[in-house]
């Protein structure tokens, strides 16, 4: 195990993202046009990525595996935008949406990040209305703001119910202009396979074009990955059905560090599955714990009532009643273990946006131009034996995926298998006995993959069940990372809760002694790493979240 060090700015939180950017390498604008730079994904990272380094001189790739940027998953992020802009007068400020992060991640994040984020809230914002987002706006003009979770101040943006797709729409035309330009060129249905890497840097991609089947490699002087969550590995997700995690892994591979793989965020507006077959997971807009209130019958003979006919004596409005000061607005991981406990008690009903434009448009740019300021790149031809190496460590793992020795199941078979797994050990509720069996059942799951995946057609045309079983592959086994790494962690925090660990109250319990640190997972053929980043805190003190 390795202690890491995250060397983040010292000095007053206030002026350490002002400081980090003096002490940051740049590049002349007469220069930047040397330099080559691969982007995957275009979501809202991604896109405003690509927009802000085309306009800047770079000369940029972008691969995406939709068919366009615009069908990106940050078009669902529906609800809202926070910034700190106290448009509202309401005590709104940088240092309480700082603190209110903070507090709503349960005290597992780096101060000196969290408040970047907040200072930089205002100036998405304003990116944003530049580029042509139309949000909601009060009758005199100005731009309205609701209430979001987690928060006692009215702080969020919002589009109505099309926020994401809005903000994503206006990096897209950004980066559109990038790429009339020529500055960016761009590759939809391409599915990155694996990274280049040259003296231990990334120096390229292998792609896999999914319309036609062809493999191919780019080459670039730095690859920058903007790909999105993992949370299909459950099988039944909110997310997108092509939401992988495959990229992120294949980097894994190559020696990138997995940071808390077990810390998946549970949506309280989730439409529970109604059966075996489906597919996916409807998400409602989390702004009805906004604009509407959440309740289940108070009596379990209820709850196969037509909701119209329960008075309202019959009702339990629990979250207003176990959290009064923040009532519907309680974070996440609180409302989801809240629902949780009502479904457990038979009463159910039977029948972050901002991150990826701070990124984008503000933080990457500056840091990938420090990056190779710093740093000499000689050209990599497409000859270059590390090229032609990964290459073909692409095309014997595409063969190994057709040519299972005894193939019978679909990649959806073993996709719900580990879906179903994970959810039972991995998902809301985590102990640690159901945790050492689900490592060993998706083990043997592992194995009897690569020896039974069915995969009908050929390889060099469009093949979506060839697709799929890479991803699925890819999923099983970062299972048993997420597994691992709730194992781990001895302590409940946010959305990790360890039934070994709840408060009376079944709160989460943290561990600050002993478990105040990100979890950097490196991995090994022998078997993943663990590596701690020591997290300080010198400006928020660690507490007891309440919300009541």
């Amino acid at each position: 195990m390795t202690k890491l060090n995250s060397n983040t700015p010292t000095g007053d939180i206030e002026k350490r993202w002002d400081k980090h950017l003096v002490e940051l390498s740049l590049i002349a604008p007469q220069n930047r046009a040397k330099y080559n730079i691969i982007v995957i994904g275009t979501g809202l990272a991604g896109a405003s990525l690509c927009a802000t380094l085309g306009e800047s001189g770079y000369n940029v790739q972008s691969f995406c595996f939709n068919d366009s940027p615009r069908r990106a998953h940050s078009i669902a992020a529906q609800g809202g935008i926070n910034a700190s802009k106290n448009y509202q007068n309401d005590g709104d400020s940088t240092q309480r949406l700082f603190y209110d992060t903070m507090k709503g991640g349960d005290f597992r994040a780096r101060e000196s990040n969290v408040y970047r984020l907040a200072q930089l809230s205002g100036n998405i914002i304003d990116q944003a209305v530049s580029q042509g987002v139309p949000f909601a706006r009060e009758y005199s003009g100005y731009l309205a703001n609701r209430s979001f979770g987690g928060a006692q101040v009215s702080r969020t943006f919002y589009a109505r119910g099309q926020t994401g797709q809005q903000l994503l729409l206006g990096a897209y035309s950004a980066m559109s202009k990038e790429i009339a330009s020529g500055k960016v060129k761009h590759h939809s249905r391409c599915e990155m396979q694996e990274v280049i890497l040259v003296d231990g840097k990334a120096r390229g991609i292998v792609v896999r074009d999914l319309a036609s089947g062809e493999i191919s490699a780019h080459t670039a002087d730095c690859v920058v990955m903007c790909t999105g969550g993992y949370s299909n590995a459950f099988y039944l997700s909110t997310n997108a059905k092509g939401c992988n995690t495959s990229a992120t892994w294949r980097a894994h591979k190559k020696g990138a560090y997995f940071a808390n793989p077990s810390f998946t965020q549970i949506h309280p507006t989730c439409i529970p599955p109604t059966g075996e077959n489906q597919s996916k997971l409807t998400l409602m807009s989390e702004s009805l714990r906004n604009d509407g209130r959440i309740w289940t019958p108070k009596k379990v003979e209820d709850c196969n009532k037509d909701p119209r006919e329960i008075p309202e004596e019959d009702r339990d409005y629990f979250l207003e009643r176990m959290y009064p000061a923040f009532a519907n607005l309680v974070p996440r991981d609180v409302a989801s273990r809240a629902v949780k406990s009502i479904c457990d008690e038979g009463r159910g009903i039977a029948s972050e946006i901002n991150g990826g434009l701070a990124d984008g448009y503000f933080i990457a740019p500056r840091t990938v131009a420090s990056y190779l300021a710093k740093n000499q790149f000689e050209p990599i031809g497409l000859d270059h034996p590390a090229v032609v190496q990964t290459l073909n460590e692409v095309k014997k793992r595409i063969s190994k995926l057709m040519n299972a020795p005894e193939p019978k199941h679909s990649p959806d078979y073993y996709h719900k298998k580990v879906g179903q797994i994970l959810w039972g050990a991995c998902g809301i509720a985590r102990e640690r006995e159901a945790l050492k069996s689900a490592i060993e059942e998706i083990a043997k799951l592992h194995i009897d993959f690569w020896q039974h995946i069915k995969v009908t057609g050929v390889d060099n045309e469009m093949n979506q069940t060839l697709e799929r079983a890479g991803r699925v592959a890819d999923f099983i086994e970062l299972g048993q990372l997420m597994c691992r790494d709730a194992l781990e962690r001895e302590e409940s925090c946010g959305c990790h809760a360890r039934m070994e660990h709840l408060a009376e109250d079944g709160e989460a319990k943290r561990d600050d002694d002993n478990f105040a640190y990100v979890a950097a997972w490196e991995y090994s053929e022998e078997g993943e790493i663990l590596n701690k980043e020591l997290l300080d805190f010198e400006f928020v003190k660690p507490s007891v979240r309440d919300y009541t």
